[in-house]
C-alpha cells in the first residue's frame, strides 16, 4: 500500500478563504466535468489512499514482555524463585501464577488502547459520488484525491475535505468535529482565513454528517491532510499516561527492594561477623527473612480489589476499560468535560416563549414532549395564555421533523434537531400532529435555505380559508411582518430587546408569523412573501445542561473536584450553559486566545476560568497539559473524534458510550453507558472508596509481613532459635494474610469519602500517618509473638509447638486486627463492624478452620512441623490478641483527638 500523503498545497492553503470560482483552476480541473479517470489513477498514485496510515506497532510478544519490566514484578520473581529453591511448589506457582495473569490483563489491554487510531479510521466514508469524465460514479471513499469534484445530499458522510462550490440549503452535522449540537448552515461564500473550523462555512469536513440539502464540493484534502487525519495523528503522538496508583505501586516497590536489599546485607555481615552463625542456618535466615518482607499477595490483592470496584462500577454503568482507572478517578482533582451529549442531552429544546405581552419559561428537555408553562416559575395552563396555541400550530405545521416515540430508545428524531425541538415544544401545548395535519393540511411550501432565512406553508382548513405560517431568522421575519400578534402595530423595539435578551443567554432565536392567503390559490410562490404577515412571537431554542449534571457538578465541588468545560460552541452559549451547571463562567476564555498564550500564561487563564469554548482538539491538548503542568490529575471526559487526543493525554479519559464515536471510547479509560455526566460523581465516589480499601488491604497486609520479618530480625539478632519457619511464614502470607486482606475489598464507603479534597497527585501510598500506624501494629505483632513464643519454651514446650503457639499469635493479631482496620480512625464499637461485610465474618470463620487444621491435623502438622496446642496456649494468644486490639482502638482515638482525619 502506497503511504498516503497531500499535496505540500493542499495542506497550507486557507481554502475555505479563497472564492469558490478560484478552486478549480488551482487543481487543474472542470467544475462541470471533474477528473478523467487517466488523471485520477496518477493522483492517487502520487497522493496515496484517502485513509489514514496505521501507526507502527509494538509486535504482540513485546507488549508482552515488557508487562515484565516492573520493579514490583521483579519482587515477585525473587519471592517465587526463592519459594521454590524452598521446596514450595504450591506457592510458587502461586505466586508466578499472579505474575502471569498480571501481564495478560496488562498486555490485553494495551491492545485495546492501540485500536484508539484504528477508531478514528473508521470515520471515514466508505464511498463517495464523484464526477469522472463528466459522468456521476459511485467510487470507493479510499480512491479519492485532491481535484475530485465530489456532490453530497441528505443523509451522506462527507467523505474528504470539500471545499463548496455550490450548495441549496445545504446542513451539515459537525458535533462529532467541533462539538456544536446543531447542524451548520453551509454555503460557498469565502469566509475570513483566520477563521475557527466551527466557523468556516464554506468547507465540509470528512467524518461529518450531510443533515439537509444538496452541495457539490471539491477535494482539497485526503487521508492524513484532513482534519480527522490530523486528529488522529495526535491520538498517536499522545503518550498513555501512568495512572497514580500504577505510580504509587511502583514507588512502593522500589521501596520494598531496597529495604529487603538493605536489611538482608546488614543481617549477613552481623550474623557472620558478629555472632558467627553457622552458614547454612544463615542462609535460611535470610531467606526467610526475604519471604516474610516481601508482600507477594500485593499485585493479587490490588487486582482484586480493582475487580470488584470494577464490577461495581458497571452496575452504575461505567465501563472500565484499564483496571487501574478505578482508582484513578478518585484522585481526580480537575475533571474537563465536553459540552455537548456530555453535560447536556444533545437534543435541542424550546425554553422560551417570547409573546407581544409576556415571556413564558418552557420546561421539560430533550424531543420528550415532557414539560409546561410558566411565568416567573409560576405553572401556566397553555389555554391561559392568549398567542401560546398560535405559536404551537405554526411551530409544528411550518415544519418537516417528526418525533417518535419507541419503548427501548424514548423519543427519537426522523429531521433537522433544531424543528424536533419545536415538534416537542407544540406537543407539550397539547397539540397533536396527526390531528392538526388533518384539520390543517400543508398545501405547498417554500423551503428553508440559508440565503432566504425562512420557511414558510400553506395551509388550508376545512372550510376553505387558506394562510401562510412563517419561521426563521427573527430580523428577516421582523422585515416581513407589519403587525403583531393581536392585530397591534409591530413594536420593534419590544422585539429587538426581547432577541437580544435570549441570544445573550446562547438561545438560538426563531420567529413565528402568519398571514391570510386566497383561498382559491394552491401554490405560494416567493413573490407572496411580503410585509403582510403578523409575527406570533419568539422562541429560543438551545441544547439545555441534563437537570442531574448540574447536581453532579455540584458534588464534585463539594468533594474539591474542579468541573471545566471545553466545548466548540460559541462563547455566548457555552457561558450561558456553564451559569446553569454552577461554573465560573464570567471570564470564558476560547480558542483564539489560547492561541495567543503561552505556556505559563495559559497555566494561569486556566485556572481562572471554568468555560473554555470554540476549542479544538490541539487547544484542548493544551489545556490539559497546563493544568497537569501546575500538578493537578486531569480527567477528561468527551463523546466526539475531536476529544480523542484530549481523553488519550488525560490521567482519564472517560468517553460516552451511547452517543459517543468509537474514536472517543477506544482512547478512553472508563466508558458511560448513559452519557451522563452525574454517573462521573458516582464513579468518583467508587474510586475513592476502592482506593481506600486498597490502603486498608496494605494496611492489614503489611503488619502482617512487617511482623514476620521483625520476629526473625530479632531473633537473629538477639541469637535466638527462629520463632517461625520459612515455610510457615509462606502459609501466613499466602493462606491467612492474603485471604483476610482481600475481604476488605468489599468494605462500604467511608461516611466523609466525598466531603474531603482529592489526594495530592504526589501523595505516596504509604503515608506518614499510614507508616506510623503500620509500625505500631508491627512492634505489637513482635512483641507479642515474642513474648508467647518464649513463654512457651519457658514452659518446657517443644520448639515445634512453641513456633506453632508464634504462628497462630500471628494470626490471631491478624483477625483482631482486621476488624480495627475497617474503619481508618472511627472506632469499632459498632454494629456495623460486624453486619457491614459479611464477606469479612465468612473469611474469618474460613481463616480459624484453616488454622485449626494447621495445629491439629496430621497431615499439615508433617508440611509445617505444627504441633497441637493446649488451653494454656490458646487462652494466652486469644488474651494478647485482645490486647493489641484495645491498643489499636487507642491509638485511633488519639489520631481522632488530635484530628487526624486521613491516613
Amino acid at each position: 500500500m502506497n503511504t498516503p500523503h497531500t499535496d505540500p498545497t493542499a495542506s497550507a492553503k486557507a481554502w475555505h478563504a479563497l472564492p469558490a470560482d478560484d478552486l478549480p483552476a488551482l487543481f487543474d480541473v472542470q467544475a462541470q466535468s471533474g477528473l478523467s479517470r487517466a488523471e485520477a489513477a496518477a493522483r492517487l498514485v502520487k497522493h496515496g489512499p484517502n485513509r489514514l496510515p496505521e501507526a507502527p506497532k509494538r509486535p504482540p510478544w513485546l507488549r508482552f514482555l515488557q508487562q515484565f519490566h516492573n520493579p514490583l514484578i521483579y519482587v515477585l520473581l525473587v519471592a517465587g524463585a526463592v519459594t521454590l529453591a524452598l521446596g514450595g511448589h504450591v506457592d510458587s506457582a502461586v505466586i508466578f501464577g499472579v505474575v502471569l495473569i498480571n501481564a495478560l490483563i496488562g498486555h490485553i489491554q494495551e491492545g485495546k488502547a492501540e485500536r484508539a487510531l484504528d477508531a478514528v479510521r473508521g470515520m471515514l466514508a466508505a464511498r463517495a459520488t464523484v464526477l469522472r469524465d463528466g459522468e456521476r460514479h459511485q467510487v470507493d471513499a479510499a480512491d479519492l484525491v485532491p481535484g475530485d469534484i465530489v456532490l453530497l445530499e441528505s443523509g451522506d458522510k462527507v467523505p474528504a475535505d470539500l471545499r463548496l462550490l455550490r450548495t441549496k440549503n445545504l446542513r451539515v452535522t459537525e458535533a462529532a468535529l467541533t462539538g456544536e449540537s446543531a447542524p451548520v448552515d453551509k454555503d460557498s461564500a469565502a469566509v475570513a482565513e483566520a477563521a475557527a473550523i466551527g466557523d468556516r462555512r464554506s468547507m465540509c469536513y470528512c467524518g461529518t454528517l450531510v443533515a439537509l440539502g444538496q452541495a457539490r464540493g471539491i477535494v482539497v484534502a485526503t487521508g492524513v491532510g484532513t482534519e480527522i487525519g490530523r486528529i488522529g495523528t495526535l491520538v498517536g503522538e499522545v503518550a498513555t499516561l501512568a495512572t497514580p496508583l500504577t505510580r504509587r505501586l511502583d514507588q512502593f516497590a522500589r521501596q520494598i527492594t531496597g529495604f529487603i536489599l538493605v536489611v538482608a546485607t546488614l543481617t549477613v555481615l552481623y550474623g557472620h561477623f558478629v555472632i558467627q552463625m553457622p552458614a547454612f542456618d544463615l542462609f535460611l535466615a535470610v531467606v526467610g527473612l526475604a519471604v516474610a518482607a516481601i508482600p507477594e499477595g500485593m499485585p493479587a490483592v490490588v487486582t482484586i480489589v480493582l475487580a470488584i470496584g470494577t464490577r461495581t462500577m458497571a452496575r452504575k454503568k461505567a465501563i472500565v476499560r484499564r483496571l487501574p482507572a478505578v482508582e484513578t478517578l478518585g484522585s481526580v482533582t480537575v475533571i474537563c468535560t465536553d459540552k455537548t451529549g456530555t453535560l447536556t442531552r444533545n437534543e435541542m429544546t424550546v425554553v422560551r416563549l417570547l409573546l407581544a405581552d409576556r415571556e413564558i419559561g418552557v420546561s421539560g428537555s430533550g424531543y420528550a414532549p415532557e414539560g409546561g408553562f410558566n411565568d416567573d416559575g409560576q405553572p401556566l395552563a397553555p389555554s391561559d395564555v392568549p398567542g401560546l396555541a398560535a405559536a404551537a400550530r405554526c411551530a409544528l405545521l411550518c415544519n418537516d421533523a417528526q418525533i417518535r416515540h419507541d419503548g427501548d430508545t424514548g423519543w427519537t428524531l426522523i429531521g433537522d434537531p433544531t424543528e424536533g425541538a419545536l415538534v416537542a415544544f407544540a406537543r407539550k401545548a397539547g397539540l397533536d400532529p396527526l390531528d392538526e395535519a388533518q384539520h390543517f393540511p400543508r398545501v405547498d411550501a417554500i423551503p428553508f435555505e440559508s440565503e432566504r432565512q425562512f420557511m414558510c406553508t400553506l395551509h388550508r382548513d376545512h372550510t376553505g380559508h387558506a394562510f401562510l405560517l412563517l419561521k426563521g431568522a427573527p430580523e428577516r421575519v421582523l422585515a416581513l411582518c407589519g403587525t403583531q400578534y393581536g392585530d397591534a402595530p409591530l413594536d420593534h423595539g419590544y422585539w429587538t430587546a426581547a432577541i437580544a435578551r435570549a441570544g445573550g443567554a446562547g438561545e438560538r432565536v426563531l420567529a413565528l408569523a402568519r398571514a391570510p392567503f386566497p383561498g382559491d390559490r394552491a401554490s405560494v410562490e416567493l413573490q407572496d412573501i411580503d410585509a403582510r404577515f403578523e409575527l406570533i412571537g419568539l422562541v429560543g431554542i438551545i441544547d439545555p445542561p441534563r437537570e442531574e449534571a448540574i447536581a453532579a457538578v455540584a458534588q464534585c465541588r463539594e468533594a474539591g473536584i474542579r468541573v471545566k468545560m471545553i466545548t466548540g460552541d460559541h462563547a455566548v452559549t457555552a457561558a450561558a450553559i456553564g451559569r446553569q451547571l454552577g461554573l465560573e463562567a464570567d471570564r470564558t476564555l476560547t480558542g483564539d486566545v489560547i492561541g495567543t498564550l503561552d505556556a505559563a500564561a495559559l497555566r494561569e487563564r486556566a485556572l481562572d476560568t471554568d468555560v473554555i469554548a470554540r476549542a479544538s482538539p490541539e487547544h484542548k491538548l493544551r489545556l490539559i497539559e497546563a493544568l497537569q503542568a501546575e500538578g493537578h490529575l486531569v480527567a477528561m471526559t468527551g463523546d466526539g473524534v475531536n476529544d480523542a487526543p484530549a481523553l488519550k493525554s488525560a490521567d482519564i479519559g472517560v468517553a460516552m458510550g451511547g452517543k459517543g464515536t468509537d474514536a472517543a471510547r477506544e482512547a478512553s479509560d472508563l466508558v458511560l453507558t448513559d452519557d451522563n455526566f452525574a454517573t462521573i460523581a458516582r464513579a468518583v465516589r467508587e474510586g475513592r472508596v476502592v482506593f481506600d480499601n486498597i490502603k486498608k488491604s496494605l494496611m492489614h497486609m503489611l503488619p502482617t509481613n512487617g511482623g514476620e520479618a521483625g520476629v526473625i530480625l530479632l531473633a537473629i539478632f538477639a541469637g535466638l532459635p527462629l520463632p517461625v519457619t520459612a515455610g510457615q511464614i509462606l502459609w501466613v502470607n499466602t493462606v491467612t494474610s492474603v485471604t483476610l486482606a482481600l475481604s476488605l475489598a468489599f468494605e462500604p464507603a467511608e461516611q466523609n469519602v466525598m466531603s474531603h479534597a482529592p489526594r495530592p497527585p504526589q501523595e505516596p501510598l504509604v503515608t506518614r500517618a499510614l507508616g506510623l500506624r503500620i509500625l505500631f501494629v508491627i512492634a505489637l505483632m513482635v512483641a507479642t509473638t515474642f513474648t508467647v513464643f518464649n513463654w512457651e519454651l519457658a514452659r518446657g514446650s517443644s520448639i515445634e509447638l512453641a513456633r506453632t503457639s508464634a504462628v497462630n499469635m500471628i494470626v490471631v493479631c491478624e483477625l483482631f486486627y482486621l476488624f480495627n482496620v475497617r474503619h481508618f480512625t472511627r472506632h469499632a464499637f459498632r454494629l456495623e463492624t460486624l453486619t457491614g461485610n459479611r464477606v469479612a465474618l465468612l473469611v474469618s470463620a474460613i481463616l480459624i478452620v484453616l488454622q485449626l487444621l494447621f495445629t491439629y491435623a496430621a497431615p499439615m502438622q508433617q508440611v509445617f512441623r505444627s504441633a497441637a496446642l493446649d488451653l494454656s496456649s490458646w487462652t494466652v494468644i486469644l488474651g494478647l490478641g485482645a490486647a493489641v486490639f484495645l491498643a489499636v482502638e487507642i491509638e485511633k482515638a488519639v489520631l481522632r483527638h488530635i484530628r487526624v482525619a486521613r491516613l
